[in-house]
């Protein structure tokens, strides 16, 4: 099954100029914890609901920061048509529970998350395995 298939094509995401309040707004009202930060529709960062508490308000800082500075850089990311195993490994190698999707031409189409795995493909073990592998300690 590829990517695109279960894959949330309906996504918000925000620009790295914009607030922490704004990605924090954005959040409560798409009911997510992750935003592809988007330049141009290139993804150029992510931004989480724990960058905002870790590296934001842990941090002291204001709500009027630009979300360029908490954001993530190292974006995890899959093309929409490779296969959803894959991307299960891409999570499970890079701890990470969603994966920015992209078009060919490294365009942010969508995101991908261990819950679009879980309920969108016929084999529910897959999930649990991804799950266990991103949870389990890095050696």
């Amino acid at each position: 099954m590829k990517i695109s298939q279960i894959m949330s094509d309906q996504f918000a995401y925000i620009g790295q100029g914009e607030s922490l309040e704004r990605a924090a707004a954005l959040m409560r009202d798409h009911d997510i914890g992750m935003l592809p930060v988007l330049e141009e529709h290139q993804v150029v960062g992510t931004v989480t609901d724990r960058d905002m508490v870790v590296r934001g308000l842990a941090a002291g800082l204001d709500p009027k920061t630009p979300v360029s500075g908490i954001m993530s850089r190292g974006v995890q990311s899959i093309h929409a048509d490779a296969d959803v195993a894959e991307a299960a490994r891409a999570m499970e190698s890079a701890q990470v529970r969603r994966l920015v999707v992209l078009d060919r031409d490294e365009r942010c189409i969508g995101v991908l998350s261990t819950g679009d795995i879980a309920t969108g493909v016929a084999e529910p073990r897959l999930a649990g395995e991804v799950l266990a592998g991103i949870s389990a300690p890095v050696s």
